[in-house]
């Protein structure tokens, strides 16, 4: 097991924002969490028969598959296995693969050296013949691995599941557990406490982790041999790469002028921080620039900086890329490095509303550069932590304590919040809870009573952001050094920013003039949005006050009333939810009140110009294709209309256009199927007739 990993991994970090080293965070649902051990139990207590026992003649695309197999059907039936030999040849390379039982064959004879103390250990090979041999054949230019032949007799008892996963096969220390095993053994810890100390993390048993105590000594043993060995030669490679770096952003600049880049040295002048932007994500930011999600989640095992990255959306909902930066450390210095050097990238625009994961550093950091911003902690990420955070502590009181957390989030005014939220930190005994502190020492930036009518762009969405951790872990592919993680960075960034469009036919449903008006201005996702709150709005009534203003009642819910205070002289209109001040969309509370109205369509400034399609950073080939799939579609309706009104006339018409307008469709549709996929021309259209 190496301690200095051969590829430039990333992981999330793990360190937790409330400052004690000693406390150590996982990821609710992230597909890459360290808790292995729950897993395996899974796997575990799942029936051999399940799985297709391998047999002559089975095919596998490579041998590492076919290993990978084997490997999983034996950890089922109580084995493990090892790779004994191969053969190779100058056409095929390795062409022959010998996979066998790990009590395949049998110990050689060892002689005791004279005079040295000799330790006699019995082998625990027995000349099991259990086996699968493999052949490599090109077919049709493309290579496979058959079997050809398979034995599954053994002449040893086979384990129990509760003891196959103690075979040395299968013990292995993921690179999570690796780091954290590192830190609490740099913290003084002893091995069978740090094995404690990771049982009651992962919230298991004693003895169900994936290894063993003495695993975990001889990890930290070799662990400090290599390092001890290989610091001076990871340095040299941080150094050499960090250099490469550079260059690939000189050579950039060099080919594209709008491209911009900055970076920090020591006192030693060695790199300590860079940060590059692009000139596309430049030219974006001018236009989506108002809101930023600053992610911070990943950093690099193997350079040990921490990977931030600028993005935004667009008036299409799409994530977009405006720049990135590779920090040293995570001090608010750094941070606050980082947040100047972004504003000047671009060209001194300062956002409205930045986003963040929870970072007390990057919070003061954020205070200090972008005073008149304001700073968001998305719910998303704090409800990834809180598993970590309460789960052990409150046992089987935490579902009820996230669905009171989950309900406290919502609160629309800050005194309610105040009262049900010390109402909560009582009913639970968390009074003395560090995280509970720093939760409320940070509530006006999580806390929707005090957030709201803070311009987010609907970026603060499971969507958008699971979206944003899809394109991140599209960046992060075990590159091997940093400048190809740089060229990786800038193909995800010009795929994100590039991406073409695709039309949409943006259906009418409600037939309100403001719909019809809202068609021809906003993008599809926008319209969308706008249209969903329109629908809505049909629920809703009006009580004039003596104000003027106007009280919006639902008709089942009578705790959804809202205040909206309509202005004529100004064609003013605002609503107590504020939802356009967030959103950048009328809600259906304002809606309501503007229907009532008599208008036919909204005044021009609740269109945001980044709603607007016009502000698209991508064009579309052909400006008029909007335009006459409008007509197709309106044609289409009008004659399937006609159809139906006049076959409603009498039942014979009736059953003559259903029989024959299923015939019909049919043939159109072969036609259409046997016609060519492509005629050189690319189609972006998606019509949706059905909204």
């Amino acid at each position: 097991m190496t301690s200095i990993p051969s590829k430039n991994i990333w992981i999330r970090r793990q360190q937790c924002p409330c400052g004690d080293w000693k406390c150590y965070v996982t990821y609710e649902g992230d597909a890459e969490e360290t808790n292995i051990a729950s897993q395996l139990v899974k796997n575990d207590n799942t029936p051999s028969e399940a799985m297709v026992s391998p047999y002559v003649g089975m095919v596998f695309k490579s041998d590492d598959d076919a290993f990978e197999y084997y490997s999983n059907f034996a950890r089922k039936n109580g084995f493990s296995i090892r790779k004994e030999r191969s053969r190779l040849s100058p056409q095929l390379g390795i062409y022959k693969r010998d996979f066998v039982c790990y009590r395949s064959g049998f110990a050689p004879v060892k002689k005791k050296p004279t005079g040295e103390h000799h330790r006699d250990r019995k082998s625990v090979r027995c000349g099991c013949d259990a086996k699968m041999y493999l052949s490599k054949e090109v077919v049709e230019g493309v290579s496979q691995w058959f079997v050809v032949q398979f034995s599954n007799v053994h002449n040893h008892e086979l384990l129990e599941d509760d003891q196959v996963r103690l075979l040395p096969a299968y013990r292995k220390i993921h690179e999570a557990d690796q780091e954290r095993i590192l830190l609490l053994s740099k913290a003084g810890f002893p091995i069978h406490r740090i094995v404690k100390v990771l049982e009651l993390e992962k919230g298991i048993h004693g003895g169900q982790l994936p290894f063993l105590e003495r695993d975990v000594r001889n990890f930290v043993q070799n662990r400090k041999k290599v390092v001890q060995e290989n610091d001076a030669l990871l340095t040299e490679k941080r150094e050499n790469d960090t250099a490469e770096l550079l260059e690939a952003c000189k050579v950039t600049k060099e080919a594209d002028e709008d491209f911009v880049y900055d970076f920090t040295v020591d006192e030693n002048d060695k790199v300590e921080n860079i940060a590059w932007a692009y000139g596309d994500s430049i030219r974006a930011n001018s236009i989506f620039g108002d809101v930023v999600y600053f992610d911070t989640t990943y950093r690099s095992i193997t350079y040990g900086m921490l990977f931030g990255a600028w993005l935004g959306i667009d008036n299409h909902g799409k994530a977009i890329f405006f720049g990135c930066v590779l920090l040293q450390d995570e001090t608010s210095r750094s941070f606050s490095w980082a947040l100047q050097t972004f504003v000047r990238f671009m060209r001194g625009r300062y956002p409205q509303t930045v986003l963040t994961d929870f970072d007390p550093g990057l919070r003061d950091a954020i205070r200090s550069e972008l005073p008149a911003t304001k700073h968001v902690i998305t719910l998303w990420n704090i409800q990834s932590k809180l598993s970590s955070w309460f789960s052990l502590p409150l046992g089987s009181r935490y579902a009820e304590f996230k669905s009171e957390f989950d309900a406290l989030y919502r609160l629309e005014s800050t005194e309610e919040f105040e009262l049900q939220w010390n109402q909560m930190v009582s009913l639970f005994g968390l009074g003395t809870d560090k995280h509970i502190i720093l939760l409320y020492s940070s509530r006006a930036s999580w806390a929707l009573s005090y957030m709201r009518g803070y311009f987010l762009a609907r970026m603060a969405t499971t969507v958008y952001l699971k979206s944003v951790d899809a394109f991140l872990k599209g960046v992060f592919n075990a590159q091997t050094c940093l400048r190809s993680f740089f060229e990786q960075v800038g193909i995800s960034a010009n795929f994100q920013n590039q991406t073409h469009q695709e039309m949409q036919y943006m259906y009418i449903k409600t037939c309100v003039p403001i719909e019809e008006h809202a068609r021809g201005i906003l993008t599809p996702f926008a319209f969308n949005a706008l249209q969903h709150e329109l629908a809505l709005a049909m629920q809703y009534s009006t009580s004039e006050r003596p104000d003027g203003s106007y009280l919006v009642h639902h008709f089942k819910n009578l705790d959804a009333d809202r205040l909206v205070i309509w202005i004529p002289e100004e064609e003013h209109v605002h609503c107590s939810c504020k939802e356009f001040e967030s959103s950048g969309t009328l809600c259906r509370h304002a809606l309501r009140v503007l229907i009532l109205k008599n208008y036919f369509q909204l005044p021009d400034k609740y269109y945001l110009n980044r709603w607007r399609r016009e502000s698209s950073i991508v064009f579309y080939d052909d400006n008029g294709t909007q335009h006459s799939e409008d007509e197709w579609f309106q044609e289409y309706q009008c004659l399937s209309e006609t159809l139906f009104s006049e076959s409603s006339i009498t039942k014979e018409r009736s059953d003559y256009v259903r029989r024959e307008l299923g015939k019909e469709l049919s043939r159109l549709l072969d036609e259409v199927r046997n016609m060519p996929e492509s005629d050189g021309v690319t189609m972006d259209l998606t019509l949706s007739p059905t909204g």
